[in-house]
């Protein structure tokens, strides 16, 4: 799956393989695409109080290897598909990029960032790019490798390049090979990483096969067990995702690397915003993933070698990604934007259950909806803004809120539009249409948010005609007049900053 900044976080799992002891990992992509933005330094306590030991970033985030740095968690950063062509023609921009984002947070001992891999783009074989980024790849790799010799830094930072399960193809398995058009390259790149010791990294999706394909049987997408197995000869597959491992360790084999260690880059289950996208299924996929994982049963063609990792996909819900793949795009995390867990899921690292972050600041409690005394006939340039800037994928047919009817949707897009606006009170006018509530109006399953508060020093001021006093006063009297009484106060039941001055002082 595409993803512009990813973070990708990996809980460590000891195995026990014939004497030997092999780490297999389980893992979680942490993305930083949202309006509601947690601070690093929250987030990477969120990984530690998870007991959560690697993390991979999909580009190399100053303020994120900042909190990373002098935890020991180890690191992947990435160059984004976007500079491959730079970096694949020049060897002093890869001498700059590995100076700037990789030299720079390394020091000895474990004041640093623990940096151990760098993915060459994303997903650069993408079938849908048309090839837009493979040429550069190999040509980018050369370079950032030297760059990483001239560091002295080649023993210990690996370069790998995340895949698309698309790069492969076969009905069954056992016939995997890579598409004929990427058969040069990936010999190339299988070599390079086999010469170095590295990884090929992969991301798998069954949920993205179910949700393309109405004919896809449901249960083979789990690992519940199934009535759609697929017989490959003598092995038999009980779930998409050994399907599809099998077929990539095939097309490797047609290569000459059969043994090449295999790393899950992203793999998950949404949430919201599609059909079969709901918290009860991401509950059960991400569980029975992990359970499969850690059991060390492997898969029929790697018995008892579960993968080198497997990253789910993702830590938290972004709110501001692209819909282009589907409105389930922004609600892969495990945990909600704010970090609290959606649902029980045991990573079986000896924490129990998931722990939610701490010390989250929120914004006020407080709402935009839509005026129930107003006429919306007008509303419709005002509901494709606020979805425009802010997230409204929930209201689509399948998610949480689908069913809150034409107004509850207004409201909705109205106050996603202002808590992405950081509660500004303009960001609620709609030309008349919004209001200000300290009632919450969620329905059922459909939770309107508050906000997460910028982590910003608060400047305490006077009373005057200011907008800050202002939100302070109607927060406060809104507050003082609620009281018990479960009536609505809105913020325009105050026409003037003198009358909220009055009120508060009254």
């Amino acid at each position: 799956m595409v993803s512009i900044v990813n973070i990708v976080v990996t809980v460590v799992v000891v195995l026990l393989l014939g004497g030997s002891v092999v780490e297999s990992a389980i893992g979680v992509n942490w993305g930083t695409v949202s309006n509601h933005r947690l601070s690093p330094s929250t987030v990477v306590d969120l990984l530690k109080d998870n007991k959560i030991q690697k993390v991979k970033l999909f580009d190399a985030d100053p303020d994120c290897l900042r909190a990373l740095m002098g935890t020991g968690i180890e690191v992947m950063v990435g160059v984004s598909n976007d500079l491959l062509a730079p970096i694949s023609s020049s060897s002093n921009a890869a001498d700059l990029w590995v100076s700037q984002n990789v030299s720079r947070y390394l020091f000895k001992g474990r004041a640093g960032a623990n940096i151990k891999y760098i993915a060459v783009g994303n997903e650069p074989f993408l079938a849908s790019y048309s090839g837009q980024f493979q040429s550069y790849v190999m040509p980018a790799i050369t370079n950032l490798q030297q760059s990483l010799a001239k560091a002295n830094l080649t023993a210990n930072v690996k370069l790998v390049v995340p895949c698309n399960a698309d790069a492969y193809e076969s009905s069954l398995p056992s016939q995997g090979a890579f598409r004929p058009e990427l058969a040069q390259i990936m010999t190339d790149l299988v070599t390079f990483l086999n010469s170095n010791g590295s990884p090929f990294i992969v991301n798998i999706y069954p949920f993205l096969s179910l949700y393309g394909n109405s004919d896809f049987p449901q249960d083979y997408a789990f690992f519940e067990g199934t009535t759609h197995s697929v017989t490959d000869g003598p092995n038999v597959y009980y779930n998409a995702f050994d399907g599809n491992y099998d077929t990539l360790v095939s097309a490797l084999n047609k290569l000459g690397f059969g043994q090449m260690p295999i790393v899950i880059g992203e793999v998950g289950w949404p949430t919201d915003g599609a059909v079969s996208a709901n918290v009860n299924a991401a509950r059960v996929f991400n569980q029975g993933l992990i359970n499969h994982v850690v059991s060390n049963k492997g898969t029929p063609l790697r018995p008892g070698q579960p993968p080198m990792d497997v990253y789910l996909f993702g830590l938290l819900d972004e709110g501001a990604k692209s819909v282009l793949p589907g409105s389930f795009e922004r609600h892969w995390g495990v945990f909600s934007f704010d970090g609290q867990a959606k649902y029980a899921l045991n990573l079986r690292t000896g924490n129990g259950l998931l722990r939610n972050a701490r010390d989250v600041r929120y914004l006020p409690s407080r709402w935009c909806v839509a005026d129930p005394s107003k006429d919306l006939s007008g509303v419709a340039d005002h509901f494709k803004l606020a979805c425009t800037v802010a997230d409204c994928t929930t209201l689509n047919y399948g998610g949480s809120c689908n069913g809150i009817g034409e107004r509850g949707n207004i409201s909705y897009a109205f106050n996603s539009y202002y808590q992405a606006q950081k509660q500004d009170f303009q960001s609620c006018e709609f030309d008349g249409l919004g209001i200000v509530t300290f009632l919450n109006p969620s329905m059922g399953q459909c939770k309107f948010l508050v906000g997460v508060a910028e982590e910003v020093a608060i400047k305490h001021v006077s009373l005057g005609v200011q907008r800050s006093d202002f939100i302070l006063a109607v927060e406060f009297v809104g507050m003082a007049r609620c009281g018990s009484s479960a009536t609505s106060i809105y913020a325009t039941d105050f026409s003037t900053w003198e009358e909220i001055r009055m009120q508060l002082l009254d």
